[in-house]
């Protein structure tokens, strides 16, 4: 396992909040957090060969049913962080689970955990519907088990 993460190998995609980010609290607002993951998610399923284009020719989507983030600790303004992001768990059909760890870089900190329940949806009528093979190819690939589970 990578030190300090709760899984080996993740996709890792560096933050540093900005002005912008900073609520009424003086730390990063959590919606950022959500923003931050959604992000990761995508540039982890470009990295891993499927695109927003591809999602559209094939018309299919894996569309966020759920999500769950526990927020452990704050950040503020000018902090490196790291975002780590693993595709956990699929049903080889119609769901997966991805995962999400912030770490603060200065002391390996973990501020955030977040779990995503991913189902697959046909794009021009928002009904599930059975990954397509390219999905199975890629993400069945990518999937990663480990401790660190989150409730």
């Amino acid at each position: 396992m990578t030190e300090g993460w709760d899984r080996p190998s993740p996709f890792v995609l560096a933050l540093t909040p900005a002005a912008g980010h900073i609520d009424g609290l003086g730390h990063t607002n959590n919606a950022v957090y959500v923003q931050w993951c959604e992000q990761a998610g995508w540039a982890h399923s470009e990295a891993l060969g499927l695109s927003l284009a591809d999602y559209r020719r094939l018309d299919r989507a894996m569309a966020i049913r759920e999500g769950h983030y526990d927020y452990l600790l704050p950040s503020f303004e000018g902090e490196a962080l790291q975002l780590g992001t693993w595709l956990t768990a699929s049903d080889g059909r119609l769901t997966m689970e991805r995962r999400f760890q912030l770490r603060r870089v200065s002391d390996g900190a973990t501020l955030v955990r977040g779990r995503w329940l991913l189902v697959c949806i046909e794009i021009n009528s928002g009904r599930p519907k059975r990954m397509p093979a390219e999905f199975l190819q890629v993400y069945e690939a990518a999937v990663v088990t480990g401790p660190g589970q989150l409730g």
